[in-house]
Parts: structure tokens; sequence; C-alpha cells
């Protein structure tokens, strides 16, 4: 049967990546309070095409992940990057985790338990010198009060809920939680699953006392990750979908 992908293309343009996207498929996570977490990742996988194949195959992305369907985990990216680059003789592969990561927060009062989601993604690619690149991200909810507004009315201050979004390279192996906390730690307050009345009390009242600009935020949040050695790359982001703009507040740090 004919191989079509083999076929020379008429351009002699390289390809720098190409494959499939948006894959569900389940995976094991490492999980700081119960040994391991299941969820489900939207997974897209690259390889690098030269200019002399018309085509990749892209069934072989489906069988590698067929083969490691039950232990996809962060420790086994590299593993997976070199099997995809030899089964399709690639100089470089590349691939993206996105998934839900769920934690059992309590309340700051009530002690009232609800499930928090946060979005993780794990990313690697590997060269054609077999160097390998992991980066892990997080997007974690906030509250931000605006110092602007507080500093101004006799009475109350605008807040509104935010998103920061943080991507890491690191030495060596970290919880995803302590990550997630140092996040939290950094708003004017951290967002909860479940609150009854005496904890909206409370954090009405923590965020009005630590009012932060979204500028604040990505600065506080950078100092922390800067005074940890285990941290080579950081890329902080902030937005504040603001409560009585029409439209976001937004900054963004990269470590040099």
């Amino acid at each position: 049967m004919a191989d079509v992908q083999n076929h020379v293309s008429p351009h002699t343009i390289d390809i720098d990546k190409v494959g499939v996207k948006n894959i569900s498929y389940p995976i094991v996570v490492l999980d700081k309070f119960n040994g391991t977490q299941h969820t489900v990742a939207c997974i897209n996988m690259y390889v690098n095409l030269p200019h002399r194949h018309k085509g990749t195959h892209m069934s072989r992305f489906i069988e590698i992940l067929s083969e490691y369907r039950r232990d996809i985990s962060l420790k086994k990216i590299g593993p997976i990057l070199e099997e995809t680059r030899r089964r399709l003789h690639a100089q470089s592969a590349h691939i993206e985790m996105t998934f839900p990561y769920f934690i059992d927060k309590e309340a700051p009062v009530s002690k009232a338990r609800g499930l928090m989601e946060y979005i993780c993604t794990f990313t690697g690619a590997l060269d054609a010198d077999g160097r390998l690149d992991l980066v892990v991200g997080i997007t974690v909810p906030i509250t931000t009060l605006c110092p602007c507004s507080k500093e101004i009315s006799q009475v109350g201050a605008h807040n509104q809920r935010g998103e920061v979004r943080v991507q890491v390279r690191y030495r060596k192996f970290f919880w995803i939680e302590d990550l997630i906390r140092l996040v939290e730690e950094s708003a004017s307050c951290e967002v909860y699953a479940l609150l009854k009345r005496q904890d909206e009390k409370f954090v009405t009242e923590k965020a009005y006392s630590n009012p932060m600009f979204v500028e604040d935020v990505v600065r506080e949040i950078a100092h922390r990750m800067s005074q940890n050695d285990n941290f080579t790359w950081y890329a902080v982001e902030s937005e504040n979908f603001e409560s009585i703009h029409n439209h976001s507040a937004y900054a963004y740090i990269e470590s040099k």
C-alpha cells in the first residue's frame, strides 16, 4: 500500500511542528495530600518535519499515547518524547498537556470544605541533541481590591476576581500545591469553593485590608519566585476582570 506521507514535498520548506491537537486522555498526577489524582488532559503532540517528506504519520502519536495510557505523568514526558521522536524519525518532539487539578480547600472561618479547580499545564520539548525542556504552568483564581478606589472613597472600594498564570522551569521536583499556595498568598485574598456568611465577612475584610493593583500581584509573586533556588526560570501574568470598567487590567513579568 502506498505511503503518501513519505512522498517528496514539492516545496523545500521544513516544518517546525506538525502533529495532533486536542486529544482528551486520562492521566495520573502526583497529589501532595492523597498520593495521586486521576484527571483528564487535553493533549497536543508534535514533531518537526524535514522538507523531503510530504507529511507525518498522525496515527503514530495516538499509538504512543495508547502504550502509555496507564502511566501518563510528568515523569513519563521524557520517555514519551523519546519514543515519539524515534517512531516518527524526527529530530525534535513536543508535547503539551492541559488538565484540571482539584484541591480540597477549607473555608477560613467555618472550615467548610469544597473542591477548588485549578488549570495546570505540562509542556515538554526534546531537541535533536537529546536536551529535554520541561515547563509546568498553573492558573489560579484570586481576588484583588483596588488601592486607588479605597484611597479616594469614603466608604468601600471596588474589588474583582482575577486569574494568575505562572510558568516555571525547575531543578528538582516540587508540589503543584505549594506553587498554588504561593500565588494565593500574593493576592488581596484567595478564592474559595464554599463560603458561609462568616467566611464571606472574613474574605471581604481581608481584601479590604490588603489592597493590591495587578502590578502589585505580579511583583509580589516574582519576588517570592526569585527567592526560591529551585526555579531556574519563571513567567508570571495576572489579569483582573474589572468590576467597574469595560476592560481587564493586565501585568506580566518574566525572569531574565
